[in-house]
């Protein structure tokens, strides 16, 4: 910093030239301040410079810009060089050129400069295992290259080994604790380990220390904090990072659907051509509401293959993510005993966690595990889901099926009126008839009949009652039950000849069992 202070201050003193200009982008660049580099190598390289370091300068600032056609223009007219083959390996995989790719491979030596460069290609395109396996191979030779231990930790943090990321971090904060990107993995860490307010802790002094040529970091703090908070000012903070940083568009997907703004959510995520595990995953999930509200078969099926592309890939089929994706692929093929599979060998990550367990909890009662699917249901505690008609559909018919009749009317019960509660309804009414629950089979059919007199409900009415009255008969449910059974039969018309039929032969079985009615 002092020499870029010097090297301004004979500018301005009419002192400069070439060596010094090219010392003062050399020291803009090292300091962050890539615009500025850029400035002073296009000023030499206008100005005619024909110094082999200008148009690489030029070419290496235009990268740091994301300006990568301009500097791919000015590196192909750079001298070669070691630098330059790094550089156009890096633009051959901005660009997406294959081939280029690996021609620039196959010239890196096993030099560290080469090395770091492959290592974070491999970090780039998910490989996160080989650049580990480089970074730590480097690592023994070159104990004193201590921010190696933040790109394994960062890998580490890729592939969801948050405990082992934080020790590895441990090593390079223990002589740079005001690290700002290191305390910012460790926060991130945090929050994937424990919650949002012990990843905010972390996050607080690097809020007070972040100095202007860090200026990046107060974009990520801002964004990460956003996070941290479950989404507290997504409106304010993220949009003007949409273009900046590629996670911000990410979060801010995630805040639309979590506010059921699924069409905000595609709005932002349509275009985008997914590179990554996280894009990808998100697409599927974004294709997947949108395809539940809008009963679209396509937008089902694009989930469908997003979710068994990232489930199926070498890097993410043995990750949690990646297990995730599988079961949600399954499960959208209706396949749900594989969905069993998956979620089964990660339900220990998730223990508490209400959207796995609501899944989990469907998928146990689809294929006829009720008593392990009522566990998993009332394990949630979120009151969204739990005022889900799918949830209370669900809950009900375990109470059901668990011959817990009772649970499921009081769950009815505590429900407004509304076509959620008349669905519920229906589904007591049919669910507890065809398990021999004529009691609250009687009085679900009595209510749907009230509501909207239709025959089909006078029916199950009466049959429910004849079952029930048969119950009686056979001692599974006490006599007293006949008076309910008389109440519940109360004609839903004027002179029902069924009605009375039914009604004289309880009273003469009630007589000869010398039972006052």
């Amino acid at each position: 910093t002092s020499l870029f202070i010097f090297r301004e201050f004979n500018r301005n003193a009419g002192k400069s030239n070439e060596e010094s200009d090219l010392w003062l982008a050399y020291c803009a660049f090292h300091l962050g301040d890539y615009k500025k580099a850029y400035e002073e190598y296009k000023t030499l390289r206008d100005g005619g410079s024909t110094h082999p370091e200008v148009l690489l300068g030029l070419a290496c600032a235009s990268f740091f810009l994301g300006m990568y056609k301009e500097s791919s223009a000015a590196a192909e007219k750079a001298p070669p060089s070691s630098l330059k083959n790094r550089l156009s390996f890096h633009l051959a995989h901005k660009f997406g050129d294959e081939k280029s790719l690996m021609s620039f491979h196959q010239q890196l030596q096993d030099v560290v400069e080469d090395q770091l460069s492959l290592a974070s290609i491999h970090y780039l395109r998910s490989h996160y295992q080989e650049a580990i396996d480089i970074y730590k191979r480097i690592l023994l030779d070159n104990r004193e290259h201590l921010a190696l231990n933040v790109y394994v930790a960062l890998c580490y943090y890729k592939l969801d080994y948050f405990d082992v990321s934080q020790e590895v971090l441990a090593v390079y904060l223990a002589h740079y604790p005001d690290s700002v990107t290191a305390t910012n993995l460790k926060a991130c860490n945090h929050y994937k380990l424990y919650n949002g307010k012990a990843a905010e802790a972390e996050l607080r002094s690097l809020r007070e220390t972040a100095s202007p040529s860090f200026q990046y970091a107060s974009e990520i703090i801002r964004h990460n904090l956003v996070v941290f908070r479950g989404g507290d000012g997504a409106l304010q903070v993220l949009p003007p990072l949409v273009d900046v940083l590629p996670e911000a568009r990410l979060n801010l997907v995630i805040y639309h659907l979590r506010q059921d703004d699924i069409f905000e959510a595609y709005a932002l995520i349509k275009n985008l051509d997914p590179s990554t595990p996280q894009e990808y995953i998100l697409k599927g999930v974004v294709n997947a509401a949108l395809g539940q509200e809008q009963n679209s078969k396509e937008h089902l099926k694009i989930a469908q293959q997003y979710f068994q592309l990232v489930g199926g890939s070498a890097s993410e089929c043995d990750t949690i993510p990646g297990r995730q994706c599988m079961a949600s692929c399954f499960f959208l093929l209706k396949q749900f005993q594989d969905v069993l599979i998956y979620l089964g060998s990660i339900k220990n990550y998730f223990y508490n966690d209400d959207s796995f367990n609501f899944n989990l909890g469907q998928t146990k009662a689809v294929v006829g595990n009720f008593q392990e699917a009522e566990e998993v249901f009332l394990m949630i505690q979120s009151e969204k889901i739990k005022n889900d008609l799918t949830y209370l559909s669900w809950l009900a018919r375990c109470y059901i099926m668990n011959l817990k009749p009772r649970l499921a009317w009081e769950l009815y019960l505590r429900m407004e009126t509304s076509s959620d509660s008349y669905s519920v309804l229906q589904m007591i009414a049919n669910d507890c008839y065809k398990m021999g629950q004529f009691y609250y089979a009687a009085k679900a059919f009595d209510i749907l009949e009230r509501m909207d007199g239709n025959p089909e409900y006078w029916e199950g009415r009466k049959g429910a009652c004849v079952g029930l009255f048969q119950l009686v008969i056979a001692g599974r449910e006490p006599k007293e039950m006949l008076r309910e059974i008389l109440t519940l039969l109360r004609p839903s018309g004027p002179n029902n000849p069924q009605v009375e039929y039914i009604t004289r032969v309880i009273k003469k079985w009630a007589r000869e069992n010398r039972l006052a009615l």
